[in-house]
């Protein structure tokens, strides 16, 4: 059996894809870039986006020849295993062999049913659970939570490892096979088992699906020492995410804003094109706005057309589910403009993903870039340290409560500390936060289930647990304590 040239042929090279991993929101979803007027060069040689005869000629001539090893597994395999063996699985077999050897959690075989799913998706409205995922070191772990999403509302956080979908265990499996058993329609429930780094117990969170919100643009002005801050969150980039940006950005100027913040925490990225038209409403056109590095080692930097900075100060709020795209917005403001950066150190991904269709409805994603920074850095693996470290109230760190008894007076118990860190949170001083039930604590929990209207017995058990969270969960999103936006409005002023 021989490999033909025609077989390479077919592949057509797409989209450019940057984002972290895929997305929980009913169907398999990707970050995707479309390539630009500054990035067309990058996508290609050509303006077809396809690869070139060269590369083509490079493949065929050298490496198809040691290919005939390949077919002759697939023969053997074909006429002499016990029992019948269908075509495509073997071929498909081969092809996620050759990806899984790269190491590379970003390169990726999306069989047709995938890719079909893919297209759905990009055309409908999503539900699942709302997070962004990507396989880190052979686990399932979620890079952040979608704004609003179920998987914030239950309390998934960056980092969080993926160990089982409602009693079966992940292990070893394909990332799209568990993101399959963890996507679902709207108001069906899923419970995954999650392995969370710094807590020796295994969190069992259930999450109810929903719809997913689409809007990645939010919008507010605050007051700081007398002036007037903008403040624009973005959730992810999207396709009309650099258009809602510049219409926010354009109503805050016109109403006379002092400083702006750009909030990108748990925005796990998405269309380079979005970032890029971002920057360049910032980052004035003798300093480039990114760089990108080719499997060569050659380097191309993109510029903006405007002549001056913006002339009001700018910081970025960035956190570890900052990824990506947003960790090229964050770098580039603070090397190209010295804005600085406020919160902790992000997600850590410095490479560029690239479609290629194999012909047949299915596609291989791979590694074929890296982006480097204004000052030619690469964050990947190490993310973008911030320039002004802040960490939220510790409160923001506490875990699902998980309960075999209710915990009472003079317990003992590592758990019984992160309930105290939530009481002390919503205002009920629980005397001590070391994991013992004492007596303040007794009387922290009584004072709650009072507010609260349930039974005053001074435990913690399901309901007033389930409650407890709630209102963490609650004065969370509320963003009443949100002492990382505060500290990035201070900073834009000193």
């Amino acid at each position: 059996m021989h490999i033909k040239k025609s077989l390479i042929a077919l592949l057509m090279v797409g989209t450019l894809l940057i984002g972290a991993g895929i997305t929980f929101i009913g169907l398999t979803v990707f970050n995707v870039i479309e390539p630009t007027e500054s990035t067309n060069n990058v996508a290609s040689s050509d303006q077809s986006n396809t690869i070139t005869d060269t590369e083509q000629e490079d493949v065929s001539q050298s490496d198809l020849e040691k290919m005939e090893k390949v077919a002759s597994a697939f023969d053997i395999i074909k006429t002499s295993y016990l029992e019948e063996v269908e075509d495509g699985a073997l071929i498909e077999g081969a092809i996620q062999g050759m990806l899984e050897t790269l190491g590379d959690p970003y390169s990726v075989y999306m069989d047709q049913e995938t890719m079909e799913q893919f297209n759905e998706q990009i055309e409908s409205s999503f539900e699942g659970i709302g997070a962004e995922v990507s396989m880190v070191e052979g686990n399932v772990t979620i890079v952040a939570p979608i704004k609003d999403s179920p998987a914030e509302e239950a309390g998934l956080r960056p980092n969080d490892q993926i160990l089982s979908v409602d009693g079966e265990s992940i292990e070893g499996m394909e990332l799209y096979d568990a993101v399959a058993k963890i996507r679902g329609e709207k108001g069906t429930t899923v419970t995954l088992e999650v392995r969370r780094p710094g807590v020796d117990d295994i969190l069992s969170i259930e999450i109810t699906r929903d719809s997913i919100p689409l809007e990645t643009v939010y919008a507010e002005t605050r007051e700081q020492d007398g002036k007037t801050v903008g403040i624009i969150e973005l959730t992810s980039f999207s396709e009309k995410t650099s258009e809602r940006f510049e219409e926010e950005l354009t109503k805050l100027e016109e109403d006379g804003i002092d400083g702006l913040v750009i909030d990108v925490r748990g925005n796990p990225g998405g269309l380079l094109p979005s970032v890029e038209e971002i920057l360049k409403n910032f980052v004035p056109k003798d300093t480039p706005y990114i760089q990108i590095e080719d499997p060569k080692g050659e380097k191309s930097r993109y510029f903006s057309n405007i002549e001056e900075p913006k002339s009001y100060p700018i910081s970025v709020l960035i956190d570890e589910g900052s990824a990506s795209a947003s960790e090229i917005l964050a770098i580039a403001l603070n090397e190209a403009e010295d804005y600085p950066t406020v919160g902790t150190t992000s997600f850590g991904k410095g490479t560029v993903q690239q479609t290629v269709s194999m012909g047949d409805g299915s596609t291989i994603k791979l590694t074929r870039f890296k982006w480097l920074s204004p000052e030619g850095n690469w964050i990947h693996e190490e993310g973008v340290e911030p320039t002004v470290e802040q960490k939220q109230p510790e409160y923001y760190y506490t875990n699902p409560i998980q309960l075999e008894e209710p915990f009472t007076f003079n317990d003992s118990d590592d758990k019984i500390s992160n309930v105290q860190v939530m009481l002390k949170g919503l205002g009920y001083e629980p005397g001590r936060e070391d994991g013992y039930f004492s007596e303040e604590t007794q009387q922290a929990v009584e004072a709650f289930q009072t507010a609260e209207e349930i039974e005053a017995t001074g435990e913690i058990n399901e309901e007033t647990a389930e409650v407890l969270q709630t209102r963490i969960i609650e004065k969370i999103r509320s963003g009443d304590d949100d002492v990382q936006l505060e500290k990035a409005m201070e900073v834009l002023f000193q």
